[in-house]
């Protein structure tokens, strides 16, 4: 059995196997707690663990001192909302007391906990975006009060590719003084970020999103004066400065920290050759079809992302008729099953029929230019055989 094209690796990456090799050793021979201080298996851990820290920071321009490891970018973004809003500052009998601004893009992984967050007291100010998804500065600064404890503003956008003007709005942050986060997983590796030019002062990674490891990611938590203080979610253990105790996952660490020298060495050429077969794609479903809609910025937004949205067809009907050949997606993977039209769609003004009816694509290191041109030709046949039926069945009502 032929399996189909993958085309989601906004979604997910499969390991790249250079990660694989550096992390096999870890499952087996190099067996080692990376807490156990009295023995060479403990060392070695420890050892390969450190450097996974210098591998992760060096590209972000940031210290490995900066480092914590978590499970992904959900867990750090909650870490991030929580132990700052949520913590010892708070009132004791459950009061959140603060000012957030963030985006209606943003990822679930944000306005969830911030959700919550707002039952309990927490003011949240979700910013209109452009029509191609950017977030203005000057709404940044304009939304900003006394009370702001945080700014979080995701750096690409994971539905339509979209990047955010992070420089601009890092400079509005510290001239206020506020604490700026961004929701970087589906950024790292695939744009160079220099943290300390960007004034970003808290980071979420994810290492599924960059060819390395599911259940592992990392929370940048910048030095600076006055010191960043989080409150932890779990405790029992110590480990990474007591904000996320539990043995380290040292495999998926080790996975981690080559998946981000590995993106940092390919960046560039790699950058090239997939806005290249983005644009490839693009180009040929324009020229076979009309009613069609691309999302996202054309310039600003990832290389290897394409948000397109077809009229005159049912959108849940075409991703089955894609199945057999194509995986992709209708949005965010992390709220598949959801019945409603992507939030980031409607935010950007796309009725809710063309919403449904959008396809996302997510190209990635194993895409080929033979993979997109049998992609378009999948979805253009796709596309031009709803419409057909549907032309047909609208002729058979009107009799």
């Amino acid at each position: 059995m032929t399996r189909p094209i993958y085309l989601d690796h906004n979604a997910t990456t499969p390991v790249d196997p250079r990660v694989l090799e550096a992390m096999l050793p870890f499952f087996k021979e190099e067996c080692g707690n990376a807490s156990s201080k009295t023995h060479a298996f403990g060392w070695h851990a420890g050892e390969a663990v450190e450097r996974a820290r210098a591998q992760i920071g060096s590209p972000l321009n940031v210290s490995s001192r900066e480092v914590v490891f978590t499970s992904g970018a959900t867990e750090s973004n909650n870490l991030v909302i929580n132990g700052l809003l949520a913590g010892p500052s708070a009132d004791p009998h459950g009061k959140v007391t603060g000012h957030v601004i963030t985006q209606a893009t943003e990822h679930p992984a944000v306005h969830d906990p911030l959700k919550v967050l707002e039952k309990r007291g927490c003011e949240v100010t979700y910013l209109k975006t452009d029509r191609y998804g950017r977030v203005s500065p000057e709404d940044v600064e304009s939304a900003l009060r006394e009370s702001t404890r945080l700014v979080t503003i995701m750096a690409a956008n994971n539905e339509i590719g979209t990047l955010q003007p992070l420089a601009e709005i890092g400079a509005v942050c510290q001239a206020a003084g506020v604490l700026f986060h961004t929701d970087a997983a589906q950024a790292v590796g695939k744009i160079p970020l220099d943290l300390k030019e960007l004034g970003v002062d808290l980071l979420s990674l994810s290492g599924h999103k960059l060819y390395g490891p599911k259940g592992v990611g990392a929370l940048i938590i910048r030095r600076r004066t006055p010191p960043i203080r989080l409150a932890p979610m779990t405790f029992g253990g110590g480990q990474e400065k007591g904000l996320r105790p539990g043995t380290l996952n040292v495999p998926g660490i080790v996975g981690l920290g080559e998946a981000c020298r590995v993106a940092q060495e390919e960046m560039p050429l790699e950058m090239s050759r997939l806005r290249e077969l983005r644009d490839r794609l693009r180009v040929a479903l324009e020229a076979a079809l009309e009613g069609l809609y691309f999302n996202g910025h054309s310039d600003e937004s990832l290389s290897g992302t394409l948000s397109a949205s077809f009229e005159g067809v049912e959108g849940p009907a075409l991703l089955v008729s894609l199945t057999g050949e194509l995986a992709v997606s209708s949005g965010s993977a992390c709220s598949s099953g959801a019945a409603d039209a992507s939030h980031v769609l409607s935010a950007l003004g796309v009725s809710e029929k063309l919403a449904l009816a959008t396809i996302r694509f997510g190209l990635g290191r194993s895409t080929t230019v033979a993979q997109v041109d049998a992609a378009a030709a999948t979805v253009i046949n796709a596309v031009c055989q709803q419409r057909q039926q549907f032309a047909v069945l609208g002729k058979g009502a009107r009799r």
